[in-house]
């Protein structure tokens, strides 16, 4: 089996299903560089976190719950949640275990841009989709997605390639603080906020993704 998310055909749903069952880390440094688009806007991802179910952090620690359950079911679906009851934010439900999800912080807006500002109110394509809630608010996400496969209507998921890897600390949580599990593209003006100045950059392997 291919190594990489981005080796495997997007039509070839079995293979890619063994995929989405990999450690929500590998899952969260795999999906920067893949372009997302739901409706037809969106852009490439520049900015993930990785949520395991035995992290402190992860919605899914204590159990399953009527807002998690979707993390609890097949992987490859949307987990949309509010945070602190204003913005939603969408996951990517993956992992070898029930619970995992990846949250996608931010993208680098690449189409439909006209409709996303529309929607957010705003011209700067840099401020568009940069953190969860705007993301969601450009791509009009909701509840209603919650448990929608990635890679059906309304949503289209692309491999794609990045120019490097920078990890560092999760953003706005309490629990969990110590995992270097926030992952972004090196250089993109595109991200939520700096990474911290003594975060690696980690080099990945230029990769060209069948069509």
């Amino acid at each position: 089996m291919a190594s990489s998310f981005a080796d495997i055909p997007r039509l070839d749903p079995t293979v890619r299903q063994a995929l989405w069952r990999r450690h929500p880390v590998e899952v969260a440094k795999e999906l920067i560089g893949w372009t997302l688009l739901v409706g037809g806007a969106g852009g490439r991802i520049v900015e993930t976190e990785a949520y395991h179910h035995e992290d402190p952090a992860s919605h899914s620690f204590t159990g399953p719950t009527p807002r998690n359950a979707v993390m609890f079911g097949p992987v490859g679906r949307a987990y949309v949640y509010r945070s602190y009851g204003i913005h939603w934010c969408l996951n990517v439900v993956c992992g070898p275990d029930p619970g995992s999800a990846v949250l996608i912080r931010a993208l680098e807006p690449t189409q439909g841009l006209e409709l996303m500002a529309e929607r957010r109110g705003l011209a700067d394509a840099r401020a568009l989709c940069s953190g969860p809630g705007k993301l969601c608010q450009a791509l009009a996400i909701t509840r209603e997605h919650d448990g929608m496969r990635l890679e059906a209507a309304p949503f289209e998921l692309h491999p794609g390639t990045n120019a490097g890897l920078i990890e560092g600390p999760r953003i706005g949580i309490t629990k969990g603080v110590e995992a270097p599990w926030r992952f972004g593209e090196a250089g993109s003006k595109f991200l939520s906020r700096p990474f911290p100045q003594s975060s690696a950059k980690v080099r990945v392997r230029s990769r060209t993704p069948r069509p």
